[in-house]
This record gives structure tokens, C-alpha cells and sequence, in this order.
């Protein structure tokens, strides 16, 4: 729900995301990756008791953190099951999004819409395959070329165990993407879009 609309929470003060908690596999790789290929700094990094692993922290803006354990004896990645399959490049399907229940399927930054083509093209330099969707409002959702209905541009792009990343650019009110849609309810529509553009980078 939105502020912008007078709707806010009358339960609780929440003040935002303090942070997300994901696992990684090897905790150099990934610190390599979220501090010297995307710039945010490392600003924790604490180990667990008893031998457990480490718990380490990025600042990813605005007070808030994106954070990860490293467990030795964690299970292996389950792509598919507990992140999705490998859908980002040149032979992606970008609605292969599918995930289980209880699963985290993706996590996106909010960037300036004006740095999307700029931020995809640092990530290209990088050796970083991605995916650039426009979403509009179109029966597809999305578009090949920005136009007068789109609302959010985004690029798709993987960490270096898998997790699929979102940089997420507003064109428009966010509450665009949700005007004329159905009062929320119990039931949910597990229909397919027939098909889907999008540009891929690899």
C-alpha cells in the first residue's frame, strides 16, 4: 500500500527494509562481487559462534542492508526450486520465474529510470549477462522500445551463485502499475503470459 494515496499501516511503525538475510556458497567470491563489481560497501562482517559460518553486511542505501551467511554445511543451491532456473542472456526465457512457496525469487534496487541503458552497459563491460525488460501496461506487460505506457524499467542480471538481481527504474507513479487492477483478494490467476519481449545482454 501506498502513502502517496493516504493508505498507510495502522499496525505497526515500519520504516522500511533494516535488512534482507541470503546465503551464499564461498563469502570472498561474494564479497568480490557486491563490493568491487557493484560498489556497495562491506560495512559488517561478523563471524557466528561454535564455527557456524560468518554473517556479513552491504549498505545498500537509505539505512538499508542486503546481508548473507556463509554456513559450511549448508544444502547446495536449488535452482528452480529455491531461486530461479538460470533465465538471464541470450537464451532466456524471462517468465521462467517460477520458484516454491516460501521462497525468495529475486531481489530489486530501486536506481534512477535515467541510469537504466548506463547501468546495463557498465554491467555488459563487466562480463555480466543480463536481461532489460520495459513494463508497461500492454497485455504482454512488457516491451521491446520504452513507450507512453511504461512504467518501470528494469534489468535482470544473476549473482555469482545464481540469485537473480533487479536494478528497478520508476518512469512513471508506481501506482500506475497497479491502477485497473481487480480489488486484491483471496484468489489468485496462475495464468501464463502467451509471450514476452525482452532485450538480453550476455
Amino acid at each position: 500500500m501506498s502513502t502517496e494515496q493516504g493508505l498507510k499501516n495502522s499496525q505497526f511503525e515500519l520504516r522500511g527494509v533494516n535488512h534482507l538475510a541470503l546465503v551464499c556458497s564461498n563469502r570472498a567470491r561474494t564479497i568480490d562481487f557486491y563490493s568491487n563489481v557493484l560498489g556497495m560497501p562491506l560495512v559488517g562482517d561478523i563471524e557466528l559462534p561454535d564455527g557456524r559460518g560468518h554473517h556479513f553486511f552491504f549498505d545498500i542505501g537509505k539505512g538499508d542492508l542486503l546481508a548473507f551467511f556463509e554456513f559450511p554445511d549448508a544444502p547446495k543451491a536449488a535452482p528452480g526450486v529455491a531461486s530461479p532456473r538460470k533465465n538471464i542472456g541470450e537464451s532466456a526465457d524471462p517468465m521462467d520465474l517460477i520458484t516454491a512457496h516460501v521462497s525468495m525469487n529475486h531481489v530489486a534496487f530501486d536506481v534512477p529510470a535515467e541510469k537504466i541503458d548506463e547501468y546495463r552497459e557498465r554491467l555488459t563491460a563487466k562480463g555480466i549477462p543480463n536481461t532489460l525488460i520495459n513494463h508497461d501496461r500492454s497485455p504482454s506487460q512488457r516491451s521491446k522500445e520504452v513507450n507512453e505506457s511504461t512504467i518501470i524499467r528494469s534489468i535482470y542480471f544473476m549473482d555469482p551463485d545464481g540469485i537473480v538481481l533487479e536494478f528497478a527504474g520508476w518512469l512513471r507513479p508506481r501506482e500506475e502499475l497497479f491502477r485497473e487492477s481487480p480489488p486484491p483478494s483471496l484468489s489468485a490467476d496462475h495464468s501464463r503470459p502467451a509471450e514476452a519481449d525482452a532485450t538480453t545482454s550476455s
